[in-house]
């Protein structure tokens, strides 16, 4: 990795720098937290959430709207301009959460509701629970936070500063609310007027990425007839769709495994996991399906197409119907996204790790490879730079029992988001109290 490029502070800056990070207040960002937590915001449905967060914003002095994409959903922009002669930096998140917080995610989800799974928030000390009260929310509220406390220091910027914040952040797609998902609300802001420079998404871990993966998701029909459990094996009119399945998965396993080594570049590897099965009716146990289905996630090098990937897909079944003669399957790729990316060398990318190696008091060096994608890939795509900056994750040592794994993104120990609130904080100070000009603009 090439050294981090060199630009310091002024005496002015570095004081402006001081005194914003001063006014970075962990007890307010922990009660922001808490509220906004305790709006459920699914995927199609943020209004409230984000209506909320849109008056905050109003409050803290920026100009902010509520951009509705239907009558239950919407963003967030909020603009402050600086002097004039400088660049636009959008601070960005989403704002949606990936669970229904109901019935409906179980036993999916877990063997029960636990406190980070709840759509109702939680607060135990410095920690914060509730339905993506990590995974978005510590973002939104964060990014709010840095935006009051550079006000309140009146710092003098020279550039515009926007914070925005989108629904459909999250890598699903809600058929009865209007497909919403696969960063449709990010889409709808930069269509609507969002026109950053430059601009830094924060999403969990403690690194600085300049690019990030997308998605390919799959589902491979294994056929097979409709069968009865009174009848015995070896009938010719019967052929389990359910047995030979198992075959696929275990195969299929295998080669998302490989093809993870093989589309290894950059900073990202691009993993991919079968995701579910589903076959038959639950309520009829004695007539076995005459199809199952299985589900994956593949995610997308930034330097790989989707169509490319697609071949890959359709090579590996190709090589599977050969050497497994008797299966009778279909596939197909049912959603996709490209990755993106942002030269290493952009201003944004190496202002970021300037704040990174600030705050880490080291250089700048390998991040761990990233499978992990976000609305960064759709700005990078869509030609904004964008550095992803991040805090550890998951938080460890949590009071309260919650849910295994990393899918329940509900559990933050504030203290820990404070670091990058300062990291962020510096590429703030730094981007929007230079002219364009400083900044190769």
């Amino acid at each position: 990795m090439e050294p981090t490029v060199k630009a310091p502070f002024s005496a002015e800056q570095q004081a402006w720098y001081e005194a914003a990070c001063a006014r970075l207040d962990a007890g307010r960002l922990k009660q922001f937290l808490f509220d906004l937590t305790n709006i459920h915001s699914p995927t199609g449905a943020t209004r409230a959430a984000s209506e909320f967060v849109a008056a905050r914003l109003g409050a803290a002095g920026l100009r902010s709207a509520y951009k509705p994409m239907s009558e239950r959903t919407g963003n967030v922009l909020a603009e402050r301009r600086g002097s004039g002669g400088g660049a636009t930096l959008l601070l960005y998140a989403p704002i949606d959460t990936h669970l229904e917080g109901d019935e409906s995610d179980f036993p999916w989800a877990g063997p029960e509701q636990y406190a980070d799974l709840r759509p109702e928030a939680k607060m135990v000390g410095n920690w914060v629970y509730g339905l993506g009260s990590s995974n978005p929310k510590a973002m939104v509220s964060t990014l709010v936070e840095i935006a009051t406390a550079l006000i309140e220091a009146d710092v003098p910027i020279v550039g515009d500063l926007n914070v925005g914040f989108a629904d459909g952040g999250m890598p699903v797609n809600i058929a009865a609310r209007d497909n919403a998902g696969m960063s449709n609300g990010v889409f709808h802001l930069l269509n609507r007027g969002m026109a950053p420079d430059f601009a830094i998404i924060m999403k969990p871990w403690n690194w600085v990425y300049h690019e990030e993966p997308g998605m390919g998701w799959f589902r491979i029909d294994v056929k097979g007839t409709l069968g009865y459990a009174g009848v015995p094996r070896g009938l010719p009119a019967f052929r389990s769709s359910v047995v030979p399945a198992a075959t696929v998965i275990q195969k299929l396993e295998a080669w998302l495994i490989d093809y993870a080594e093989r589309n290894t570049s950059g900073v990202v590897k691009p993993y991919g996991w079968i995701a579910g099965v589903r076959g038959g009716w639950p309520e009829r146990p004695a007539f076995p399906s005459a199809t199952t289905q299985i589900f994956l996630d593949v995610r997308i090098n930034p330097r790989t197409t989707p169509g490319e990937v697609k071949s890959q897909f359709a090579a590996f079944i190709a090589e599977l119907r050969a050497a497994h003669p008797d299966l009778d399957l279909d596939w197909e790729m049912y959603g996709s996204t490209p990755g993106g990316t942002t030269d290493a060398s952009n201003w944004i990318i190496q202002s970021a790790r300037r704040g990174w190696e600030t705050i880490e008091d080291a250089p700048y060096r390998d991040p761990d490879l990233l499978g992990g994608q976000t609305d960064g890939a759709a700005l990078r795509r869509l030609g904004v730079p964008t550095a992803r900056i991040g805090w550890p994750w998951p938080a460890t040592g949590s009071p309260e029992p919650i849910a295994e794994g990393l899918g329940g993104m509900g559990a933050t120990y504030v203290p820990d988001l404070m670091p990058c609130a300062r990291k962020i904080m510096y590429a703030v100070i730094d981007t929007l109290t230079r002219s364009r000009g400083e900044m190769g603009l």
